[in-house]
């Protein structure tokens, strides 16, 4: 996204919100014309977010080798940690099997 769409997506947003929040003050004034040009012109803010956002949200054919590349990278990483998880738990089994023997075998007495 280039800052100059991000620029007109977030004055796109701000006109909104303040035509939506200014229809509810409006609304408590009593003045029905005054809300109803503030709903219009929430519409038509909404209207050029969408626009905005809609081509913002393009996927962008130059990202995607990229994107794939990451997810890759990812992927290897998760299951190298899980092949350290497995090790911990074999190492953490077989110390408590060791005890567990050293405990039978030990001649000491127990009250």
């Amino acid at each position: 996204m280039t800052r100059r769409r991000k620029v007109w997506l977030t004055v796109a947003t701000l006109f909104t919100l303040i035509n939506i929040v200014s229809v509810g003050f409006a609304a408590a004034a009593g003045e029905g014309p005054h809300a109803a040009t503030h709903v219009a012109l929430s519409l038509v803010g909404a209207f050029f977010m969408w626009r905005l956002a809609r081509r913002v949200g393009e996927p962008g054919m130059s990202g995607a080798p990229l994107a794939n590349e990451r997810l890759d990278q990812l992927q290897q990483s998760v299951d190298a940690v899980a092949i350290e998880v497995e090790r911990i738990g074999e190492a953490q089994r077989f110390a408590v099997k060791l005890a567990a023997e050293r405990a039978e075998a030990s001649p000491l007495k127990r009250p």
